[in-house]
């Protein structure tokens, strides 16, 4: 029972882990004893999110590539494989919201969510599962959204693509789970973070936010790491296909 939740001799790489939420749970996972592989698109980045994992006498080590580049992101987990070792538990985490009206919404930037957002869970999980399939083993954890399952003004092609992930899981765990593969996702409420500061900082949201969330708060990000502990470790063995909804009760009233 000791070891359920723990995540020592665990390889995890997380997607988009230089900063925000992905940094956060680079350094909760890494807390519990997993060595971390911080990916970010710049090996700038990704050295300084690694580094500052080390100074604080964590495992670490970066992770550069673009996932939303095929070749790369092949490239890349092949030099992990093979330099570094065996990927235990892939987090996708990378991600990016753009909010405009939906008659007046760019096509670009519908482009630039669907490929972050969607795109690139599949590459990434897609080019680790090849590997996890020959050892029967491993954890993929997609980072989905309330907006998994509800729709708001404004980040109408956010919300398709985080639809797009509620369904890359369940569809990967129908697949892979045969193999001692677990692919489950977790869902995020409204939490303060770089991307929702422009909301944090609205006094009319947050009255809206505290009235419509049964925990009457935002979300600190701090409270995403017992469920992505949780999804990594042993604890969920027969835990597969869920999204696990973060949300201080959104999701479940009216």
């Amino acid at each position: 029972m000791n070891n359920l939740f723990s995540l020592d001799n665990k390889t995890v790489l997380i997607t988009g882990a230089s900063r925000g939420i992905g940094f956060l749970l680079a350094r909760g996972l890494a807390q519990q004893g997993a060595h971390i592989l911080v990916n970010a698109t710049t090996e700038e980045h990704a050295r300084h999110a690694a580094d500052r994992l080390r100074e604080e006498g964590l495992r670490a080590d970066a992770a550069a590539f673009d996932v939303t580049d095929s070749q790369a992101v092949h490239a890349a987990i092949g030099r992990i494989e093979t330099d570094i070792g065996a990927i235990d538990v892939l987090i996708n985490n990378a991600g990016i919201q753009r909010r405009h009206p939906f008659t007046e919404f760019p096509e670009q930037d519908w482009d630039d969510i669907i490929a972050v957002n969607q795109k690139a869970v599949f590459i990434v999980s897609q080019t680790v599962a090849r590997y996890m399939v020959p050892r029967r083993r491993g954890k993929i954890v997609n980072i989905g959204s309330m907006q998994s399952e509800l729709g708001r003004d404004t980040i109408t092609p956010y919300a398709a693509s985080k639809g797009a992930v509620k369904m890359l899981t369940r569809g990967m765990c129908v697949e892979l789970a045969r193999y001692n593969i677990q692919v489950n996702g977790i869902a995020p409420g409204y939490f303060k973070t770089e991307m929702t500061q422009a909301l944090a900082d609205d006094p009319a949201f947050t009255a809206w936010l505290t009235q419509r969330t049964p925990a009457a708060r935002w979300g600190d990000p701090q409270e995403l790491i017992g469920a992505a502990v949780f999804l990594a470790a042993d604890a969920s063995s027969f835990v597969n296909g869920q999204l696990l909804f973060v949300d201080g009760g959104m999701s479940a009233a009216v």
